[in-house]
């Protein structure tokens, strides 16, 4: 099976007693198996692994003082995705819908589904039904938008990012996740790694639910689907972000990297077929 070589750099300027919540560990799964991993706290004031939210996100918790904080994740991830036919892949009518999926079709705090029926069924009402569909979002989202980096903040909703036509990953995500909510499929917000994203960062992605299973979909066309390694899941962001922040600190380094093939160490330098990974 494939390997993914991920990790992260995180280094903070704490000016007071500070929390954090690292939402940056690769999630445990039956199609995505963590081989290897490591974490590095300095200076070292301890650490929790937790689990947060229904979908149960890997969670490392602690606490410091006024300082230079600094986090660095890597590990090696085997995935072991489910390729099926997309033509084969049908929606589901609402009666038949597991439970546990139905919570995926409500609005959220950055998808405001219930703004956008008029708009989802006059563009996409009239393709037939299925994966196909749900890929038609992600085309029309990605030719809506440009990708531009700083243009979005942590205030920017779907229908935010649908006037101003720009965002950035986390934006496309919304976009098509609050479109798909709109037709009746259920859809959630991925956070994670991306092998061959530029400039390398953490990434959001999103599945949709379709057939019996969820299956992966990256409106913004900048790393395969196949290299995306999921680290938390959520209704959207506000559930999956990387790192929850409760003082005050100020961000002095980030890096991130995902790379094809096992390592043992993080970097010392700076179509048809569907894939299901839960």
């Amino acid at each position: 099976m494939p390997v993914i070589h991920v990790g992260c750099e995180l280094a903070y300027e704490v000016t007071a007693p500070t929390s954090f919540l690292f939402n940056v560990a690769a999630a445990k799964t039956p199609f995505q198996t963590v081989l290897q991993e490591n974490i590095e706290v300095s200076p070292n004031v301890g650490y929790a692994e937790i689990q947060l939210g229904t979908e149960g996100n890997r969670i490392f918790r602690l606490r410091t003082d006024p300082g230079p904080l600094a986090l660095i994740y890597w590990a090696n991830v085997e995935m072991n995705p489910i390729v099926v036919n997309s033509p084969n892949i049908e929606e589901n009518v609402h009666q038949l819908l597991p439970n546990e999926v139905l919570p995926f079709l409500n609005p959220s705090r950055y998808c405001e589904s219930d703004r956008l029926v008029q708009l989802v069924w006059q563009t996409f009402g009239h393709l037939s039904p299925g994966y196909s569909r749900v890929q038609a979002i992600c085309n029309w989202t990605y030719e809506q938008l440009n990708y531009q980096p700083g243009s979005t903040d942590e205030r920017t909703s779907a229908c935010d990012v649908l006037i101003q036509r720009t965002g950035i990953c986390r934006d496309y995500a919304h976009l098509a996740i609050a479109l798909c909510r709109a037709m009746c499929i259920p859809a959630r917000y991925v956070a994670g790694y991306a092998v061959g994203l530029e400039p390398p960062d953490f990434h959001g992605f999103f599945e949709a639910y379709l057939g019996s299973r969820w299956y992966l979909f990256d409106a913004t066309r900048m790393a395969p689907v196949d290299g995306l390694v999921r680290i938390g899941t959520g209704r959207d962001a506000a559930d999956a972000s990387f790192a929850t922040i409760i003082g005050a600190a100020t961000m002095t380094r980030q890096v991130v990297w995902a790379n094809r093939g096992a390592n043992a160490s993080p970097p010392q330098n700076d179509s048809c077929a569907a894939v299901s990974t839960v």
